[in-house]
Formats: C-alpha cells, sequence, structure tokens
C-alpha cells in the first residue's frame, strides 16, 4: 500500500472514528487476563532495573511474526530480538504501532519510507541491539481499539514476550504515527505505569482515553500544516500530560510556516521523571519528515533521534566497567564563565561500532558554544553528540577523542553518565581544574 494510499485512509478514519463511535474506545481489557497495572509490574518511575521473569530462560520465542489469542481473537505482532542476545541482560522493550493502512510490515522493515534505515520508525538502527522491538498487527489494519481489545492486546504480547525474553520492565515505550499515534497516546492514558516513556507523531485522540490522568513521559511531534489530523489536536494531546506531570504551561516556539524546519520543545517544571517534549515542524501529515526539503525521508529525518533521545534518558542502572561495553572518559578545563570538555569514547566490546551516538546531560547553566570531531545536537540540557565522516567506527579496543567549549553560570562539573547509541558506558573522569 503507498503511502497516498494510507494517507487518504488516515483521513477517512479520522471523520469515522470521531462520528461512529463517538469517542467510545476505552481501555478496559475484555480478555482473560487482568490488564497489566502497577501492582502486577514494574512501576514505570523505578530508578533501578527490574529484570522479567523470561531473564535466565533460554528464550523459545524467536524473531518473526507470532500469533496469540487476546480477547477471544488471533491477533499477530512481529518481534525482533537483538543479535547476540543475551538472557541474563535485562532490554528495553519497544511497541511501534502501524497507520491506517499500514501494516506490522511496514513496521519491521521501514518499507514504506526506508527499507532497513527506517524500520521500526528508524529506531531499529539507533537501538543497536539494546532493545526487544514489537511490531502489533491492528485489527482492519487500524486501532479502533473497540471496548478496549487493542489496549487488552498490548498486555498480551508483554506478558508473553516477558515471561520468555529479558526485558527491563521499566523501560517499556511505545511510538507510532498517525492511527500508531493514536493508539500509543491511548496506552499513555491507560497504562501510565505499565509504559516509561511515548512517543506521539502526528495522531489524534481516535484510540479513546481510558483514565489519562496519570503522570507519564510524553514526546509529541507534529506538523503544522497536517490537513489530516490538525496539529491544534496534537496540541490538545500534549496538554493532557502537561497537566498530569505538574509542567508549567507554555505556548512552545513552532518553527515559520515556509521554513522547512522543526523546533523542539523541553517543558519545565515538570515532576521527576516525567518530562514532556513537543516537537512541531513545517510539513504536512508525513512520519519522516526533513530539514530544508519537502516529504518523507529515511535518512535525512531527525525525528528517529529525538525519539531515541527521548526514550534512552531513562536510565536504571550503569554498569560496571567490567561489563560495560564502552567507556567515556571526561576531563573539564574551567575557568569563571566558561570550560572546556575533553571526551574519550573507547570501545571496550569485543565488536566494531560502525557509526554512533553519544548521550549525555548538561549540568542546569551550561550551553554549547563550540565543539569539535562530532555534530552535536542541542546545545543545553540533553545533548546528542554523532560522529563525524571520518570517526565512525570504533573498533574494539579502539577510542575517538571529542569535545565541546560551554558557557556557564556556576556550575562546571561534567555529566554523571553517557549513552552510546543507547547502551549505558562506564564513566571516568576528573574533577574541573
Amino acid at each position: 500500500m503507498t503511502r497516498t494510499r494510507s494517507l487518504l485512509w488516515t483521513a477517512v478514519v479520522a471523520v469515522l472514528v470521531v462520528l461512529s463511535m463517538g469517542g467510545t474506545a476505552l481501555g478496559h481489557g475484555r480478555g482473560g487476563n487482568a490488564p497489566l497495572t502497577a501492582s502486577g509490574t514494574a512501576a514505570a518511575s523505578a530508578g533501578t532495573a527490574a529484570p522479567s521473569s523470561g531473564c535466565g530462560k533460554t528464550p523459545t520465542l524467536t524473531s518473526g511474526t507470532h500469533t496469540i489469542q487476546s480477547s477471544g481473537k488471533n491477533r499477530n505482532f512481529i518481534l525482533r530480538i537483538p543479535d547476540g542476545y543475551d538472557p541474563n541482560r535485562a532490554y528495553r522493550l519497544v511497541f511501534g504501532f502501524h497507520w491506517l493502512g499500514g501494516t506490522s510490515i511496514d513496521v519491521a522493515t521501514g518499507r514504506t519510507v526506508d527499507t532497513g534505515t527506517w524500520a521500526y520508525y528508524g529506531l531499529q538502527r539507533l537501538a543497536d541491539n539494546s532493545a526487544v522491538f514489537v511490531a502489533p498487527q491492528g485489527l482492519n489494519n487500524g486501532w479502533a481499539n473497540t471496548g478496549g481489545e487493542d489496549i487488552a492486546f498490548v498486555d498480551d504480547m508483554i506478558r508473553r514476550i516477558e515471561a520468555d525474553l529479558c526485558v527491563d520492565q521499566t523501560q517499556r515505550f511505545a511510538l507510532g504515527f498517525s492511527y500508531g499515534a493514536a493508539m500509543s497516546y491511548s496506552l499513555a492514558c491507560s497504562r501510565a505505569t505499565v509504559f516509561r516513556a511515548v512517543a506521539a507523531q502526528s495522531g489524534g485522540v481516535l484510540s479513546g482515553c481510558s483514565g489519562g490522568t496519570q503522570p507519564i513521559a510524553y514526546l509529541g511531534v507534529h506538523g503544522l500544516r497536517d490537513s489530516v489530523l490538525g496539529i491544534s489536536g496534537g496540541r490538545a494531546m500534549r496538554d493532557r500530560f502537561v497537566r498530569n506531570n505538574g509542567c508549567t504551561p507554555q505556548n512552545p516556539p513552532e518553527p515559520a510556516q515556509g521554513s522547512l524546519t522543526h523546533r523542539v520543545t523541553t517543558y519545565s517544571g515538570c515532576s521527576a521523571g516525567h518530562p514532556v517534549a513537543w516537537a512541531a515542524f513545517d510539513e504536512g501529515h508525513i512520519a519522516a519528515p526533513q530539514d530544508g526539503a519537502q516529504g518523507d525521508s529515511g535518512s535525512r529525518t531527525w525525528v528517529p533521534q529525538e525519539v531515541w533521545k527521548f526514550f534512552t534518558q531513562f536510565q536504571t542502572s550503569n554498569p560496571s566497567p567490567e561489563t560495560a561495553t564502552c567507556r567515556v572518559t571526561s576531563t573539564v578545563s574551567a575557568w569563571n564563565t566558561g570550560l572546556t570538555s575533553n571526551i574519550t569514547i573507547a570501545n571496550t566490546g569485543t565488536t566494531p561500532i560502525d557509526g554512533w551516538a553519544l548521550d549525555f546531560t548538561l549540568p542546569d547553566g551550561q550551553t554549547i558554544t563550540s565543539g569539535w570531531n562530532a555534530d552535536y545536537s542541542a546545545a543545553s540540557g540533553r545533548v546528542t553528540a554523532r560522529n563525524t565522516s571520518h570517526n565512525a567506527t570504533i573498533a574494539p579496543g579502539a577510542s575517538v577523542d571529542i569535545g565541546f567549549q560551554a558557557a556557564h553560570t556556576g556550575s562546571t562539573a561534567p555529566p554523571t553518565s553517557y549513552t552510546l547509541n543507547g547502551t549505558a558506558c562506564a564513566v571516568t573522569g576528573s574533577a574541573p581544574k
């Protein structure tokens, strides 16, 4: 199915769901199993890993398509298990929901935008085998969630997967585009203690919002010129969690129409562990927007990096130097209003790292003014440093040196943790000089 046809069907469902269902798609499970709750699983705000019952077991699940019974129906999902899966390592669990007229195969392969590169909305390649990915198949290629059956389906998938595979139950995530965003939003409303964070790309309230009063980390992404599911609806979805999370209300800046750019705003004042971010872009109802050009692009879109950065900020525990596959050494030299930070990224694993993104959070008051040997996105707060063309590969036992200069308002401390392609690194460093 072409993207043009899928967008047409999205427009149809936006009308049909609102008019014929009247918002009755509630998140109450109808299956034989009780809904997942905070008492039945790890609370999303937990600060330490919570290994699932599948940890330590030889798995029977494999990558590919699986069928389970849920709410009296056969339901299918595609599973992607990391290469070199370790049953004693608790992995992230990421659900990617398709759009109306899309399929689980579309999500798992990324074929509608860029096969492979855009698999699981572009997150699979960024995860570097640090996550288990799931692409569920919706009934009639959508997520009407009639009587809460799609929420129950998610509950049943989690039970099946976590009984067999090693998952960190505090690191469950959901994302989707259009109808898939509506489903992710519905999970944010009804399963806020089950999922750590959700990302809703160009969605609407089409799958219901049962509950919707608890905090959860929320990233909204929406196009200014979306004529299928207007940006005003995306703003309202965002604002629900601005309220729930106790964030300071604001009208975040958005790019000018015709600029073909995007702007990301992270809200302030949110309760601990429940950030809200908003990414507005100057385009229509598309899933992989790119700055400076129209249409989808699997290689140039900025959305996967923003989503992955948002998801991976929630680290449960840092590995010991003996078990980490990367090590970061930071040396800070500071003066009255500025500092320089020299960072060495070492590959302590056994396989080459081919393309990397190093994520870290600067202390309050630090703002990067320039950098070297890496491309930096965001000058303050959560920062991502990505490889340049000359240092993309780090062989086992090798390292690369990068760095930046920053202004500060008092704090000159280095970041306390770093993740490389989503995996936490061991950290060594020195006090500011």
